[in-house]
């Protein structure tokens, strides 16, 4: 059996090798055979905004359905107390962006069930939902009506992530599948997944959330967008929405799960789905490195929501 080596070894063999090296080798597509990403400092390009954020995540047992109740006999607090530690990361790394990309920033949390008050209190600039765990038909079916309701009429501009993106999708009546294309109820547990990073297609290079991308001389975008209409993004999920619902464009979209983006702009809304998590930017790594903190790696997602932002500030205008 093999000691290992001390850390302080490690690190020191890593860097004689690298200076021995006669030169990086070449990374294949779609880096365009660059074995470098191009460094952009962090900004702070939009002077005000006013976001508000919701919780999609469940809290207490008034946020359950009677399926839940059921099938969770026994286990039911042990779940909640997941969500809830899930939810709290979850409205942490978005309100993290908020503050990180916005001079002058101003925000609110709030649960899925409280949207439609909070809005008419708060009168935010943009709505950012955060991602979900358990299945919607483990909701108090009221709330999902009513944010159905409200999503539906809401002409304040919306970001969707993850599980909310699946839930607007649905709201606009859309269905939901396994990524094996299976329904929900018949494989709660075991379901394949797409997991950490993974590639996306952009389908419409146009859309105004992806502005820069088909300009060679720009430094926002890497050259893997560019070139070849690639996003970078850090997934984890094992529901999918299947099909575009009605009203929206596709945007992205990748072999395990066709639908990664969409976007609906008409009827005087601008909402913007994403199945991929591209809140994952400002996680602090040097205070609890997890795969989940990379600031640098998430670029990517941290332009599209630094766009989206900016989209929704002139959506209001």
């Amino acid at each position: 059996m093999m000691c290992p080596k001390p850390v302080s070894t490690e690190i020191s063999d890593m860097y004689d090798a690298v200076s021995k090296a006669p030169e990086a080798e070449s990374l294949p597509f779609p880096y365009t055979n660059n074995s470098f990403c191009h460094y952009e400092p962090i900004e702070k390009r939009i002077e005000h905004a006013k976001v508000l954020i919701v919780n999609d995540l469940l809290r207490y047992e008034s946020d359950l359905s009677d399926l839940a109740r059921e099938e969770w006999n026994g286990t039911t607090r042990s779940k909640l107390e997941f969500e809830n530690f899930v939810s709290g990361m979850a409205c942490n790394n978005i309100a993290k962006n908020v503050i990180r990309l916005v001079q002058n920033p101003k925000t609110m949390t709030v649960h899925l069930s409280e949207v439609a008050d909070a809005v008419e209190q708060f009168r935010p600039d943009a709505i950012v939902m955060s991602g979900t765990f358990a299945d919607f038909d483990y909701y108090n079916p009221k709330h999902i009506a009513d944010f159905k309701d409200f999503v539906l009429e809401t002409k304040v501009p919306i970001l969707a992530i993850c599980g909310a993106h699946q839930l607007v999708a649905m709201s606009f009546g859309a269905n939901l599948k396994t990524l094996d294309d299976l329904e929900l109820s018949e494989k709660r547990t075991g379901r394949i997944v797409e997991y950490q990073y993974r590639f996306i297609k952009i389908v419409d290079k146009n859309d105004p959330i992806f502005e820069g991308n088909d300009d060679k001389r720009s430094g926002i975008w890497q050259d893997y967008t560019k070139d070849d209409d690639i996003l970078r993004v850090w997934q984890n999920h094992g529901v999918q929405v299947e099909g575009v619902p009605s009203g929206f464009k596709l945007l992205a979209t990748s072999y395990l799960c066709k639908n990664q983006m969409m976007v609906k702009r008409n009827d005087g809304q601008l909402i913007y789905c994403v199945q991929f998590h591209l809140e994952k930017s400002f996680e602090d790594w040097r205070k609890n490195p997890t795969r989940w903190e990379h600031q640098n790696e998430s670029r990517d997602g941290r332009i599209l929501f630094e766009n989206f932002l900016k989209l929704a500030l002139e959506h209001n205008t």
